[in-house]
C-alpha cells in the first residue's frame, strides 16, 4: 500500500482530535477526504507528511515508516498544507528554485519550466509571490508541491481562493496526477470531490465515518430525493402530508424535493394529490442522495472551509 494508517490518534489534552482511525490508499487513486469543521481532517494531512507527530498508531508511505524516518517519507510527498506558507519577497520562479534545491532537483530549470506550465503560472512567473493573487498564491504552492514530481500528493484545501476557470484548470491539474500519483485532498465544495473523486473518506469528531466509493455510498443511502416541479404554487404542508415522506425542501416557488425512503409511494402520492386538487406536474424523478446529502446525514452538519 503506497499509505497506510492504522489506529491514528492525536490527543491534545482531553481532546481526542483524531481517534484510532485506519485506511489505505493505492497508487492511481484520487481520494476525497470530507469533514466538518474540526473534524480532524487537517490534523490527520499534517501527521501523515510528518510536519505532526501522532499520539498513536502508525503511517507508512510506500514503505517508509512516517514516525521513524519522516525525512525519507517526505522525499515521497507533495504537500499543499491549508494555510500555503510562501515567501512573498521571491519571485515565482526564485521561489521554485529554492524548494527544488531543497529536493536536491538535478535538472532543476527543467523542472521549474515543466511544473509552471503544468499549473498555468507561465505569465505570472517573473512576478514576486507577494504580487500575486490568492487564486495565482495557491498556484504556487502545488507548483512546489509537485516540483520534486513525488508519488504522493496530499492536498489541503487545493482550490481555495480560486475563480471558477482556474478551479477547473486546477481540477484538470489533480486528475493528470491522478493517473499515476497517490492524491489524498480536502475540500469543502462539495461538486469538486464528485467531479474528481471516485471514493470518499468522511471523518467527524475524530472517526472515519464512511470509506468508499461514492456510487456505494449513494446506493447504500436509506433515503433517495424525488424532485417534483408544479405548475402551480403550493404550500409546503400539502406535501409534508404525503405517506412515506421524511423532509419537503423549497428549491424555487414551483419545484420541491422530497427525501424518502420509498420513491415509489411518494410518486403515486403526488399523483394522486395532482389528479384530486386539479394541479399539473410539469415534472417529476427520483434521483440518488448528493454527496452533500449523505454528508449531512452522517454528520450533521454542511461542509464549511475553517482552520483545524
Amino acid at each position: 500500500m503506497p499509505v497506510e494508517v492504522r489506529n491514528l490518534t492525536k490527543v491534545y489534552g482531553e481532546q481526542r482530535a483524531v481517534d484510532t482511525i485506519s485506511f489505505s490508499i493505492n497508487k492511481g487513486e484520487i481520494v476525497g477526504f470530507l469533514g466538518p469543521n474540526g473534524a480532524g481532517k487537517s490534523t490527520t494531512m499534517k501527521m501523515i507528511t510528518g510536519y505532526l507527530e501522532p499520539s498513536e498508531g502508525d503511517i507508512n508511505v510506500n514503505g517508509v515508516d512516517v514516525k521513524k524516518t519522516p525525512l525519507d517519507a517526505k522525499k515521497k510527498i507533495g504537500y499543499l498544507p491549508e494555510s500555503n506558507a510562501l515567501y512573498y519577497d521571491m519571485y515565482v520562479r526564485e521561489y521554485l528554485g529554492f524548494i527544488a534545491d531543497v529536493h536536491k532537483i538535478n535538472n532543476k530549470q527543467a523542472a521549474i519550466n515543466k511544473v509552471i506550465e503544468q499549473v498555468g503560472l507561465t505569465a505570472e512567473s517573473k512576478k514576486k509571490v507577494g504580487q500575486l493573487s490568492k487564486g495565482f498564491k495557491q498556484r504556487v504552492g502545488l507548483a512546489a508541491a509537485l516540483i520534486h514530481d513525488p508519488e504522493v500528493l496530499i492536498l489541503d484545501e487545493p482550490t481555495s481562493g480560486l475563480d471558477p476557470n482556474q478551479i477547473v484548470e486546477i481540477r484538470n491539474v489533480i486528475k493528470e496526477q491522478g493517473r499515476n500519483k497517490l492524491v489524498l485532498f480536502s475540500s469543502h465544495i462539495l461538486q469538486e470531490v464528485e467531479a474528481i473523486c471516485d471514493r470518499v473518506i468522511i471523518i467527524n469528531k475524530g472517526k472515519i465515518v464512511a470509506d468508499d466509493k461514492l456510487s456505494h455510498l449513494q446506493q447504500k443511502s436509506s433515503s433517495s430525493i424525488v424532485r417534483v416541479q408544479f405548475k402551480e404554487a403550493l404550500e409546503q404542508e400539502w406535501l409534508k402530508r404525503l405517506a412515506a415522506v421524511k423532509t419537503v425542501n423549497k428549491i424555487d416557488t414551483y419545484t420541491w424535493n422530497i427525501e424518502t425512503n420509498d420513491p415509489e409511494t411518494v410518486r403515486t402520492e403526488l399523483k394522486k394529490l395532482e389528479r384530486e386538487n386539479n394541479l399539473d406536474i410539469v415534472s417529476l424523478q427520483s434521483e440518488n442522495q448528493s454527496l452533500e446529502d449523505i454528508f449531512r446525514s452522517l454528520t450533521g452538519n454542511t461542509l464549511q472551509p475553517a482552520n483545524e
